[in-house]
């Protein structure tokens, strides 16, 4: 039974890095492209190159890998099993002691490794591999993350009274232009703000360290909120100003980019931010349970697969089936975003609509691996 186990592993593993390996290529190749258009141009005096050009799209390889893993863990496992079925290999299997169960639990166990895959992949390598992409192109193209027009908008709590913070841009090395930051009082009134042309984030000291900052304060008249109404506005120019906050580059990038690409951690920090300061976290809380139930869908990619080596094919028709079982691990991760935007819109529990999409194919899986295996 363990050479058994041994063949099933190697089979599925190598056709599961095979199919990863094409798709990689192919977005590798795709992803040069684009990137073509940016060869050639100079900025601040360097030139970008081919070799600077392959660097950054080298650097984009782990975030595709984390997408693109559910699907070739299905389209590996579901070929080597037509294949078994298919050469009648899968029929010696059986009659050497492979049941059911223990079918099963084989292709459990080989879903499991590539949820720690998934993972490590998804929460440690492709970050990391991220923020070094983002700074190489800030400082070969001059490219920085922004949020439309108006720049990132976070809200802080500090003794009692609200801080508005406003960042234009954002660099994952924690350089930041275009600060604004506005204090309001338990009364709604602004008290003071600080505008400051470029800054950085030092993330262990929780400091902001500010340039050519300009510093406003106001006083009002009793009962008074309104700007007009302020008795005394002090005016102060600095060259330089550090700022205690609790706002990390993490929550910045969070705020300007999509939050699929953070790590689980610290998208449940920004959460716990959000929270703290009474701001919206629905669309953030579904994509951080998505994140949670995603590397367990390598899980039902490889129980989806099984029942096909319980299929009877016929010379030829293996295609055909292979091809029914990718379009339902696409139709998988269509139904996820459905229900993804659904849950955004309709305001569903996070964890729910997170959970939804893996639980339905669950069922079906194991639906049609009950009635192929036991029933018939």
């Amino acid at each position: 039974m363990k050479t058994l186990r041994k063949l099933i592993y190697r089979d599925i593993f190598s056709a599961v890095g095979f199919v990863a390996l094409a798709f990689l290529a192919m977005f590798f190749f795709f992803d040069l492209l684009d990137e073509m258009g940016n060869v050639g141009r100079n900025y601040g005096g360097v030139t970008y190159t081919i070799w600077m050009a392959l660097l950054t799209v080298t650097l984009d390889i782990p975030n595709h890998l984390y997408e693109l893993l559910p699907i070739a863990v299905l389209i590996g496992s579901i070929f080597v099993m037509a294949r078994f079925a298919q050469s009648s290999e899968f029929t010696i299997m059986r009659t050497s002691g492979l049941g059911p169960w223990l079918a099963l639990r084989t292709m459990l166990t080989i879903g499991a490794c590539f949820v720690v895959l998934t993972v490590a992949v998804g929460d440690y390598i492709a970050p990391a591999a991220e923020r070094m992409g983002l700074i190489v192109k800030a400082k070969y193209l001059g490219r920085v993350s922004t949020s439309g027009a108006t720049g990132a908008w976070l809200k802080e709590k500090n003794d009692g009274d609200t801080l508005a913070v406003n960042v234009r841009t954002v660099r994952a090395d924690g350089a930041i232009t275009g600060i604004r930051i506005f204090n309001f009082d338990p009364q709604g009134r602004i008290t003071w703000q600080i505008h400051a042309q470029n800054g950085h984030v030092e993330e262990t000291d929780n400091l902001w360290n500010l340039e050519q900052v300009r510093i406003t304060r106001f006083a009002y008249k009793d009962g008074s909120a309104k700007i007009e109404d302020a008795v005394e506005m002090a005016r102060e120019q600095l060259p330089s100003y550090q700022w205690k906050t609790g706002i990390t580059t993490a929550m910045l990038m969070a705020a300007v980019n999509k939050p699929d690409r953070m790590p689980t951690l610290e998208l449940f920090q920004f959460i716990q931010h959000l929270e703290a300061n009474d701001q919206s976290t629905q669309k953030y809380e579904i994509e951080f349970w998505r994140k949670v139930f995603y590397p367990l869908s390598c899980l039902v990619m490889v129980v989806l697969a099984l029942p096909f080596a319980y299929l009877h094919f016929r010379s030829g028709g293996i295609a055909a089936y292979v091809f029914g079982g990718v379009m339902a691990g696409i139709s998988f991760f269509m139904l996820n975003n459905v229900f993804g935007y659904a849950g955004n819109l309709q305001n569903w529990s996070p964890m729910l609509t997170a959970a939804a999409p893996g639980f339905i194919y669950s069922l079906l899986s194991l639906g049609a691996f009950t009635w192929l295996v036991l029933r018939r």
